[in-house]
């Protein structure tokens, strides 16, 4: 890529994008487990991202914006905005390429999410999620230092960087004598992981998943028209899902491909939790949980060979105990 390309600012997502984010990726990174699991007599795919170094998906968008920027700009710095799990990218990537990193983050983050990102070098600069804008927080920042924003959603780096989940998904079924995926479950929050699914994926249906009150990526799609969440202050558990509006760039991936949205209650995410526990033997935070949470539901037609994100595993012990308690 050249250094035109690198700092246009019109620069889309693609799927040869995605490939070349799936090149840098597996130099660094091994392809998360593939798990099956079997639903109403059904065998899903489970996609196991809590197994990442930073316990989610996140990593890789990040070290695909990360690793593409400029000399100047790595010597810049970067700001994120992110409630955990990118915040986590960015630093991990920040950090193995030796570049300052300031993230924004709501106040009432988990302790565990905060306290890792700090961990790995990042500043942190809190915001309170009902009464401000994290994206204006982070332009202030970057108005000051001349830092480059690495988004958690909106970018086309962030999105082609996600969107390895699904190269790695189509790698592992063929690797098992499976074709596929016919259909992909996603979790969905901004609509990064949705986004480069759908870009990595092109024959597969794509269906995204999002916690009930914080559905507006559902609304946007039924209405044809960006809409933001109607309640920030909404109670959810899931809380590496609440943004609070998707971007353009973004949704004008998801307008083409996602075939059905599901929102799925506190309950259902409760259940999926447990059964991740019981049955893979694995923690799954509450975002990370819902597309898992929609097929057991009943809320998704399963169609084929269908894959399931399990998107991230960082939850704080008592919450994750509260929640399989209550399933």
């Amino acid at each position: 890529m050249t250094g035109q390309e690198l700092l246009s600012s019109t620069r889309k997502p693609t799927r040869e994008g995605v490939l070349r984010a799936m090149e840098k990726v597996a130099a660094i990174l091994p392809k998360t487990p593939l798990l099956p699991l079997e639903v109403d007599g059904v065998t899903i795919w489970c996609k196991a991202e809590m197994l990442q170094p930073i316990g989610s998906f996140k990593i890789r968008g990040a070290w695909h914006r990360l690793s593409d920027l400029t000399d100047e700009q790595s010597a810049r710095g970067v700001v994120g905005v992110s409630s955990g799990n990118h915040a986590q990218g960015v630093a991990w990537g920040a950090k193995r390429l030796g570049i300052a990193a300031t993230i924004v983050m709501p106040s009432n983050a988990p302790e565990m999410k905060l306290a890792a990102t700090r961990a790995l070098g990042a500043e942190v600069v809190l915001y309170d999620r009902a009464t401000e804008s994290r994206d204006e927080v982070a332009a202030a920042l970057i108005a000051k230092s001349g830092s480059t924003l690495v988004h958690a959603f909106g970018d086309p780096w962030v999105i082609e960087g996600q969107g390895t989940t699904g190269i790695e998904i189509a790698a592992q079924l063929a690797d098992l004598g499976i074709g596929g995926p016919n259909q992909i479950v996603s979790c969905c929050g901004g609509g990064g992981l949705a986004s480069g699914l759908s870009l990595a994926c092109p024959d597969a249906e794509i269906i995204i998943v999002e916690p009930e009150g914080w559905d507006d990526i559902i609304r946007s799609l039924d209405a044809g028209e960006i809409l933001p969440v109607d309640d920030l202050t909404y109670p959810t558990a899931c809380d590496a899902l609440q943004t609070p509006q998707t971007y353009p760039i973004n949704f004008e991936v998801l307008r083409q491909r996602v075939s059905t949205g599901v929102a799925v209650t506190t309950d259902e995410v409760a259940a999926a939790m447990r059964l991740v526990f019981e049955k893979l033997h694995l923690v799954v935070e509450p975002g990370g949980s819902v597309a898992l949470a929609a097929v057991l539901a009943g809320k998704v037609e399963l169609k084929g060979v269908t894959a399931v994100t399990l998107s991230g595993g960082n939850v704080d012990t008592a919450m994750f105990t509260k929640m399989i308690g209550a399933a």
